[in-house]
């Protein structure tokens, strides 16, 4: 009887547990992703975790250090998938390769590995990626039925290690600009939201088939709260944020500045309130600075996409906020009980 009344202490997930946790949670997004976009995304995936864990390993000998208990904390396998979430689906191999390895070895490892990293290794490969790379981190397949052409798997495959297309397709036939960036062209050339939105690259909520895939993270990250995986602060004060700000200009002038909700199923937002802003090495520790965070980067990731040169600034704006971590979590430490202040 006094099982009824005692006290339990569950035993916490170890870190494996966790990280095997969160990449099931990416599954819904991944899986819409490949009946909307085709089957490459599942290539870029697989070589982006042959090379983290390849890479993991090979920094963990050379700085002397058990190989096998790492690599089965599934935080390398983590990471790569994010990555090849983050980048065009038909990227070249080898830009996978070197935007997983440089994550791996350079922002986590120079660092001291797992527990370390001060910025997110993930963004940090996007971000070498695009400024290093621009033109092939552009071209972003077309959801299946709307391109001028469409590409079986076998013709994917090798045009991500070949480089080639079938004759008389053309790279423009199978790629197209994102929502995000499709947006931003039109607005510069003076076409009103309302006009602009008409386009068949666009959908209910945001783009035709990306605005899937989000709603497939979506689900992915509320099986994360669930699941008490992750904490609510991170992605509600990000999601509410972004809501608050792109809501606010889309009052203020309708013509000019879309509705929030296209902000939240577009680019990598929610991608990022669940499964990147949620990284719990690279962000805050306490409840208050979680909420500062996560309300930087949802500012931040606004004002890069609406003002800024690149169409998704979800990247640049974890970034730049966890360069700003270890002064939140200085302002936002409670007291210690007992301890008096100094003016005091």
């Amino acid at each position: 009887m006094s099982a009824f009344f005692s006290p339990f202490i569950s035993k916490s997930d170890s870190v494996s547990a966790i990280m095997l946790k969160v990449i099931l949670a990416l599954i819904p997004g991944i899986a819409i992703y490949v009946w909307y976009f085709g089957p490459a995304i599942l290539v870029s995936i697989t070589l982006a975790s042959i090379t983290a864990l390849a890479v993991e390993a090979a920094m963990l000998n050379l700085r002397n250090r058990p190989v096998m208990p790492f690599l089965k904390d599934n935080s390398a396998l983590l990471t790569a998938w994010l990555i090849a979430l983050s980048i065009p689906p038909l990227a070249p191999w080898w830009l996978v390769v070197v935007g997983t390895a440089f994550a791996i070895a350079i922002t986590k490892h120079l660092y001291g590995g797992l527990g370390n990293n001060p910025f997110n290794p993930a963004m940090i490969a996007y971000a070498v990626l695009i400024v290093s790379f621009p033109v092939p981190m552009t071209h972003w397949v077309a959801p299946l039925h709307m391109g001028g052409a469409e590409l079986n798997f076998m013709q994917q495959l090798h045009y991500m290690f070949a480089g080639a297309l079938p004759d008389g397709i053309k790279l423009d036939a199978v790629s197209m600009a994102t929502p995000l960036d499709t947006l931003k062209t039109q607005l510069h050339l003076a076409h009103p939201v309302s006009e602009i939105l008409t386009q068949p690259i666009f959908g209910s909520l945001a783009g035709h088939g990306s605005e899937m895939v989000a709603i497939g993270f979506l689900i992915g990250g509320l099986y994360l709260l669930a699941t008490r995986i992750i904490s609510w602060h991170l992605p509600v004060a990000y999601l509410g944020t972004l809501f608050l700000i792109a809501g606010a200009f889309h009052l203020y002038d309708p013509v000019h500045y879309v509705q929030p909700m296209f902000h939240w199923f577009s680019g990598a937002a929610m991608l990022g309130a669940f499964f990147i802003l949620t990284d719990p090495i690279s962000s805050p520790t306490t409840h208050t600075g979680k909420l500062i965070f996560a309300a930087g980067a949802a500012l931040l990731t606004y004002l890069i996409r609406v003002f800024g040169a690149f169409p998704d600034g979800m990247a640049f704006a974890v970034l730049l906020m966890n360069i700003c971590v270890p002064l939140i979590d200085a302002y936002t430490q409670p007291k210690v009980f007992g301890k008096k202040d100094s003016a005091a």
